[in-house]
Formats: structure tokens, C-alpha cells, sequence
């Protein structure tokens, strides 16, 4: 048995045998440790890799259209599973509280660099944290630094359109970590037009005196007027803060308004319509802000508060694979080829936004500038909740969404639907009019089932699987995969 052993170990291990039976099992131990390290997924966790294989058929044979959702590139899925997973970089390049990190400093350098050029920015005006772990670790970063404990700060309310690390509290409840440590007033759209209603933004800030105004959406189809924001701060006197995370990807590509021209801080994610990893990152201004009566220079303070609040303030050690994810994102994201891929986003909105309109849908605000629509359902007799689940048994992939008039996000009317992903897997003009028709069919076949189920989700979901109508939602769903089928999903061939 020993010799059998012997013949399987290498050259040391044997001599290391050979001094002692007890090193045996050191030398097993280490063997087993070097097998478990090396072992890919598929054969050390089967389970898991069958349920990551299913995930990976569904996105490969349904369509994504949550808006905030998108298939990021190879080299980006490369860097979040390198070696720089490993590493510890507490602190910013050049000042780091753990030895190692020539290499990953210049990485990080790199990525402020490269995030920089692709925004236009100019390094003397404007300075960029790319360490936070996401677009809602950024946000609080700025209130943080900013704002300060119980500072007051507004954004567009979440039933409205806004995002939760806005400031989001009900009447009996504060939702957000944001409405619990600071002192939020939301901004509201009209409500018969769905648009953001600036004049009420400006009575409302003269009164409530922030130290931050919010620019930013997570379901609002139109560009922001940033001129008309900044206009408010200064009467006011607040800080003009935009969240551009939906649309980063737009204005990296220069296809929308851009948010840097106005706001003193501008915070983003870097997936979404940017096609990155899931991350965050805050821009602040640097330099002189204005010049007194007596002719001194007052500067901009944003830099090391905010980088003092994303650490040590709320976060540890910067996720570096990301950042090198980042990195690379910035590189893909500054080229002629982003630029018309941008572009196709906002042209297979249009087209999405408008077909749905001429079957006799209702689109808040009449249409769409940007990425995503908002779908009210109430007129295709449905909920919010009810038109995601059947669209989603059809592979049809979106979230219910409060509409304008909405008393709960419990309970919304409407649904939001995007295009980047779809536009990142190939998807034109022409096939966006497939992805309606698809959409229009789920819908009624939807509004067939609810009439016979009632108003409750759970009789609705029983209905759907019902032997009435299951047949039904199955050859619709085989419909949609066919199609979706067709289309690469960038980063995944290799895998």
C-alpha cells in the first residue's frame, strides 16, 4: 500500500515520507488542500454549477428588459475573477494601510485615469473615487461627507420615479437608510403629464433649504433639465448632486445631456447602460469654486471628505477585481463602436415606446428620451405585479413599477421596461417590433386569465398554470425563447 502511495507523490513528497510516517499525512493534507484549490466548479460543486448552467439558460433564451440590467463583456468577467480578487487595498494609491500593492495601485490609478478621459473631464476640475462597492454605497458616501447627519437633502420621490437612496420614507415608515440618518423632502412629477415639476421643486427647496438637491431617476423616461436644477441650487444654496447611474453608458457616449456641465457631484453605477461590472463611483469638483469680495480663491472641499467617507467611513478593503473591471469597462465605453451602441439603445426605446403606443398602451409621459419606458397597465386591465409575472412565464423578463398616482410601491400599475440589454445582444429596430408583438400577446392572454381568476396575485398565478390556459402560456414562451435564442449573449461563449 505504501509503495502504491509512493509512486503517486512527487519526488519531495517521497523523501518527505521517508523521514516519518507522521509526514504522510501532511503531505496528504497538503495534496487534498491543492485539490480542492484547483478544482473547477463543475467538478467540486456540481449542484451549484447545474443551477449557475440554469440561470445561464434563461438568460440566454429569454429577454432581459429590466433597465437596470445588462451582459457585461469577457474582459470584464476576465478581471472579476483574476488573481486581484485576493488582494487587500484599504486606503487610495500611494497611501495604503497593507504592503502589496504596487501592482494594484497601478491598476487603480489606471481606472481614476480611464474614467476620467471617457467623461471629458478635465483631472484639475474634477476628481473620481472608484472604490465604492455599488451605485447605493456612493450615494450615501456623498450624504455622508456632505451632508452630514441629519442634514437635508432632496430627491424625486421613489413613486414618482426616484430611487430609494434618494431619501424614500411613507407616512408610518422610513424605507431608506438615507430617510433614517438624514432629513429627506422628496420632489414630486405632475400628475396628469408624469413629468418632474420644477416650479414645485423651487417653492418646496426655498422652504426646506437643503444642502443637496438630487438629480437623478431609477424610472423616469425623460433627460433631466440639469440648467433648471442648478439654477434652484444656487437660489437655494445647495449642492446640485447627480445620479446618472441609469444613464452613465448614454452619457459616457455623448447621446444625452450630461450631467457634469451643472452638478458639483455626480455619482453612477457601472453596469446598467454602461456595460460594466457592478460597482459604483463619485465624481467631485476640484479647484476654485468662486472668488470673494476680496478676491481670495475659495476651493472645493469635496475630495478628501468624500474619500474619507467611502473609507474608512463605510466601507474596508476596495474590491481591486472590480476596479480593474472598471478599468476596462472605461476603455470599451471611450470608443466609436460604444458610441453607436448607444445610440442603438435609445433608437430601439423609441422604437419599443412607440409600437407599444399604436397597440393602444399607455406610455407615462407620452414617450421616451432615454433607455426604459414606463408601461401604465391599468390600461390592459392589469396590475403591475400581474403583467410582470405573465410576461415572465412567457420569458419576457421586466419589474412592475409605480406610475404617477400610485398610492404604493406595493401595489403599482405599471411596469418598466429597457433596452440596453437587449441592444447589447444584437437587437435592432426591426426586432424590437418582434419584442412588442410578444409583449402585446402576454399582455391579453394576461387579461384573459385575470378576468377569470379575480383581482387576487396568488388565484391569478394558479390560473396561469391552470390546464386552461398553461397551454397557452407554454407555446407563447416557446415563441419567445425561439426568438431570443438567435441572439449572442457577449462574454458567456467560452463558458
Amino acid at each position: 500500500m505504501v509503495s502504491r502511495v509512493l509512486t503517486l507523490l512527487p519526488a519531495y513528497s517521497r523523501h518527505l515520507l521517508l523521514e516519518g510516517k507522521q509526514n504522510l499525512v501532511i503531505v496528504h493534507s497538503l495534496r487534498m488542500s491543492s485539490k480542492l484549490l484547483s478544482e473547477n466548479v463543475w467538478d467540486s460543486d456540481p449542484e451549484l454549477f447545474k443551477i449557475i448552467g440554469k440561470e445561464k439558460q434563461r438568460q440566454c433564451r429569454g429577454l432581459e428588459m429590466i433597465a437596470s440590467e445588462n451582459f457585461t463583456s469577457l474582459a470584464v468577467l476576465q478581471c472579476l475573477s483574476s488573481c486581484l480578487h485576493n488582494k487587500y487595498a484599504e486606503g487610495l494609491p500611494g497611501d495604503r494601510y497593507y504592503g502589496g500593492n504596487q501592482f494594484i495601485d497601478q491598476i487603480e490609478r489606471l481606472a481614476q485615469k480611464r474614467t476620467l478621459e471617457t467623461y471629458r473631464l478635465d483631472p484639475e476640475e474634477w476628481g473620481v473615487n472608484v472604490q465604492p462597492y455599488s451605485g447605493s454605497p456612493a450615494n450615501f458616501a456623498v450624504y455622508t461627507g456632505i451632508v452630514e447627519p441629519h442634514g437635508r437633502i432632496m430627491g424625486l420621490d421613489l413613486p414618482d420615479g426616484g430611487h430609494l437612496t434618494h431619501g424614500f420614507f411613507t407616512p408610518t415608515k422610513k424605507i431608506s437608510a438615507t430617510s433614517i440618518f438624514f432629513e429627506s423632502m422628496p420632489y414630486k412629477v405632475h400628475p396628469e403629464t408624469g413629468l418632474i415639476d420644477y416650479d414645485m421643486l423651487l417653492k418646496t427647496a426655498r422652504l426646506f433649504k437643503p444642502k443637496i438637491i438630487i438629480a437623478g431617476v431609477s424610472c423616469y423616461s425623460r433627460a433631466l433639465d440639469y440648467k433648471k436644477f442648478k439654477e434652484i441650487c444656487n437660489e437655494v444654496g445647495a449642492y446640485l448632486m447627480s445620479d446618472m447611474a441609469h444613464i452613465s453608458g448614454l452619457v459616457a457616449a455623448g447621446v444625452t445631456a450630461n450631467p457634469f456641465e451643472y452638478s458639483d457631484i455626480v455619482t453612477t453605477t457601472t453596469h446598467k447602460s454602461l456595460r460594466g461590472p457592478r460597482a459604483g463611483v463619485i465624481f467631485f469638483r476640484k479647484g476654485v469654486k468662486s472668488v470673494n469680495a476680496k478676491g481670495e480663491k475659495i476651493l472645493y472641499d469635496f475630495e478628501n471628505r468624500i474619500n474619507e467617507a467611502v473609507f474608512p467611513g463605510l466601507q474596508g478593503g476596495p474590491h481591486e477585481n472590480t476596479i480593474a473591471a472598471i478599468a476596462t469597462t472605461m476603455k470599451q465605453a471611450n470608443t466609436p463602436e460604444f458610441k453607436q451602441y448607444a445610440q442603438n439603445i435609445l433608437n430601439n426605446a423609441k422604437r419599443l415606446s412607440d409600437g407599444l403606443q399604436k397597440k393602444g398602451y399607455k406610455v407615462v409621459t407620452g414617450g421616451t428620451d432615454l433607455h426604459l419606458l414606463l408601461l401604465d397597465v391599468r390600461s390592459a386591465g392589469l396590475t403591475g405585479a400581474k403583467a410582470e409575472y405573465i410576461l415572465e412565464e412567457i420569458s419576457i423578463a421586466c419589474n412592475k413599477n409605480t406610475v404617477p398616482g400610485d398610492k404604493s410601491a406595493k401595489s403599482p400599475s405599471g411596469i418598466r421596461l429597457g433596452t440596453p440589454a437587449l441592444t447589447t445582444r444584437g437587437l435592432v429596430e426591426k426586432d424590437i417590433d418582434v419584442v412588442v408583438d410578444f409583449i402585446d400577446s402576454g399582455l391579453k392572454l394576461g387579461k384573459e386569465i385575470g378576468e377569470k381568476s379575480g383581482p387576487k396575485l396568488v388565484d391569478f398565478k394558479a390560473a396561469v398554470h391552470s390546464e386552461e390556459f398553461n397551454g397557452r402560456v407554454a407555446c407563447l414562451r416557446e415563441e419567445v425563447e425561439n426568438f431570443s435564442a438567435k441572439f449572442p449573449l457577449p462574454g458567456y461563449e467560452t463558458y
